[in-house]
């Protein structure tokens, strides 16, 4: 079953796209939504659509999935691996189908931290998502505040504590946590959609909310708590070689902490333009711009802030956000196809360029007598 990138849809030259999506992650879910979404808006483009089903087990299913309903038991797939640029049937040595381009819709795991996309860099399949690099930085809370700070971007006060710190001396980073003073959140620092977050108030509720953040990853960030904050958005993308970012969104919420509920079952909304004063709206784009630009990031990301009167903390970077961001930058189903088909487009017209490698010979010439001779001691190389 070997597909051509060769056939026609009205003129245009037919190429085939892979849509990565589900994988081993408290997230998964999400991103089987995302994937599908993502799938059925890309069919009837000029791009042919295979949907790529990351099992929480492990491996590729390859699939010609129509609904998210498919996947709420034993998802059925043919197994499948990457192998120079294409997809392989799991056995077999000869290519299935011929992928021109990538899109990763694979929410927390080793879909966003960077490994799908290390993945398909050494594939060398181009990808309309972010790289290993981004992926890894932002998917850290802790690094990611990190990165901020160092590009003069304002960041909510934050403590990063590690479970073997506290299994080793929980007195002593329970101490250091009450210094860093109440009300805190909680929440683990490689996960997003709201998942393990825990507003503290006292000393009392850290065990509680640091055992619940420790069972979800083995790091945990500390922030501070603004009961009057609001929740902004801000999506950030390159088309045509330009970086382009998205009006300010803002999701509202009922309770403490915008909760993973209210982001993906029954909440109170958002309002996009947000109706924020036109110099914290400035501030919000800038600053996701200069997170963009500063990374040479690709495709499509979406960084959260807090506002708290006129302030304004960035809060991380999603570099898989929920539905690809489409709808901060489409108001209906037919601009947000053609968004996701322009960022398909543009990674396929931006590919990386391989640079010379070179080889030095120093393995046939049995000289080992420069700065690093040391190793040819022992003849133990």
């Amino acid at each position: 079953m070997k597909k051509s990138s060769h056939q026609t849809v009205s003129g245009a030259a037919v190429r085939n796209v892979a849509v990565f999506f589900g994988g081993n992650s408290s997230e998964s879910e999400i991103s089987v939504i995302t994937g599908m979404y993502a799938v059925n808006l890309l069919r009837g483009t000029r791009y042919r659509v295979f949907p790529v089903y990351l099992p929480p087990s492990g491996g590729f299913l390859l699939g010609e999935w129509k609904g998210v309903e498919e996947f709420a038991g034993a998802v059925k797939g043919t197994p499948v691996t990457l192998s120079g640029g294409a997809l392989v049937r799991a056995g077999r040595k000869k290519p299935c189908i011929r992928i021109d381009v990538a899109l990763n819709c694979c929410h927390g795991g080793m879909g966003e931290d960077g490994t799908l996309a290390a993945l398909l860099r050494w594939n060398r399949i181009v990808s309309a998502s972010p790289s290993a690099a981004e992926s890894a930085l932002f998917m850290d809370k802790t690094l990611t505040k990190i990165a901020a700070r160092g590009l003069g971007i304002a960041a909510a006060p934050s403590l990063a504590v590690s479970e073997r710190d506290y299994v080793t001396a929980p007195e002593e980073v329970l101490s250091r946590i009450q210094a860093f003073g109440f009300p805190l959140v909680v929440k683990p620092a490689r996960l997003g959609s709201s998942i393990g977050l825990t507003v503290v108030r006292e000393r009392g509720g850290l065990a509680d909310a640091l055992a619940l953040a420790f069972e979800l990853d083995s790091a945990a960030l500390i922030e501070r708590y603004f009961a009057k904050k609001r929740d902004v958005n801000c999506a950030a993308c390159r088309l045509e070689g330009q970086v382009r970012v998205s009006p300010c969104e803002e999701v509202f919420s009922g309770g403490e902490l915008l909760s993973y509920a209210e982001k993906y079952e029954q909440g109170k909304g958002s309002c996009m333009p947000a109706e924020l004063p036109e110099a914290v709206s400035s501030r919000i784009a800038d600053d996701t711009r200069r997170l963009y630009e500063a990374f040479g990031m690709r495709g499509v990301v979406r960084a959260d802030f807090l506002v708290v009167g006129e302030e304004v903390f960035f809060n991380e970077l999603n570099t898989v956000p929920g539905s690809l961001a489409g709808y901060l930058f489409g108001d209906t189903l037919a601009q947000i196809r053609r968004f996701f088909v322009a960022l398909l487009d543009e990674a396929l017209l931006d590919a990386p360029r391989e640079k010379k490698t070179l080889t030095t010979g120093i393995l046939s010439s049995g000289i080992f007598t420069g700065a690093k001779g040391c190793k040819r001691r022992g003849n133990f190389v």
